[in-house]
């Protein structure tokens, strides 16, 4: 059974001046146009494509990467408006209906605003709403603390970022321990720190354990040279100053600065930690 709106991997059954034919089951068979045929492909082979409505409706595979698939969510840009909604950028020929009924607010030509894609239940066509907290999942997830998580940041808030987890859960990246620039949109791996009560989540962005050092220490040489080759902190700081910075603690601090030293890649002074000038 084929997924529109998502990569299917389909056998080649037909050839044709203008493309090839693709295996589509009980939905016939799939055109993909001439442009988008890979050089070597030839009968009997299976490819990947990805299925959406052409703009007269026609269900239709390209190889053409989609930056978004149905059940996902994603930061986009609107190429064009008009009286029926906005259209969005998603790396196809043709463009992402977001409805007005969808929006949020009344979405401008250049803008990027995060949103859901899904299969609209009348007409069966791939839409995008911005209402993405109501595709977000309600039930308590069973994440465990230190579990390995792919996020998409979501929004900034007074706290820090929402991010969207799995795409499924909305988790939470707190201020104090985000050490490195955050944009609307980046898809990259998180850790959980722990799932509430309430069933909120929290975040981190830094892998819990042993690798933690490691990690703290590629995270404070960027901080040492984003803040001229010197900040005022080393042994001697209070612990309560060295969290505030890092989120960490005193003792895993230690280690990382421990691990630059190693390497040569700083000085200890008296006033703080030094970058040595390669």
């Amino acid at each position: 059974m084929i997924e529109l709106g998502r990569y299917n991997r389909l056998r080649i059954v037909k050839e044709v001046d203008f493309g090839l034919y693709l295996d589509g089951g009980d939905d016939g068979e799939i055109l993909l146009p001439k442009r988008y045929v890979p050089q070597e492909a030839k009968l009997g082979d299976e490819l990947e494509v990805f299925l959406y409505l052409d703009s007269e409706e026609r269900l239709v595979a390209t190889t053409q990467q989609p930056l978004v698939q149905v059940g996902e969510f994603a930061c986009l840009e609107v190429a064009w408006v008009n009286q029926y909604g906005a259209f969005l950028n998603w790396g196809l020929m043709k463009d992402l209906f977001v409805p007005f009924s969808e929006q949020k607010m009344k979405m401008e030509v250049g803008k990027r605003y995060m949103i859901h894609v899904h299969l609209d239940e009348e007409s069966f066509r791939i839409v995008a709403s911005a209402k993405v907290e109501r595709y977000l999942s309600k039930e308590k997830a069973d994440y465990l603390p230190g579990q390995e998580v792919e996020i998409v940041v979501w929004q900034k808030t007074d706290l820090g970022f929402k991010a969207i987890i799995d795409n499924r859960y909305a988790g939470l990246l707190y201020e104090g321990e985000i050490f490195q620039s955050l944009q609307i949109g980046v898809k990259r791996k998180a850790y959980v720190k722990q799932v509430r009560e309430d069933g909120k989540i929290d975040l981190m962005l830094q892998r819990p354990g042993m690798d933690k050092v490691t990690d703290l220490s590629q995270i404070l040489l960027a901080y040492i040279r984003q803040h001229g080759g010197f900040i005022p902190l080393g042994d001697k700081s209070p612990a309560e100053d060295i969290y505030a910075t890092f989120g960490v603690s005193k003792k895993t601090f230690k280690k990382a600065v421990g691990d630059l030293y190693k390497k040569r890649l700083v000085v200890l002074e008296p006033e703080g930690i030094r970058l040595i000038e390669s």
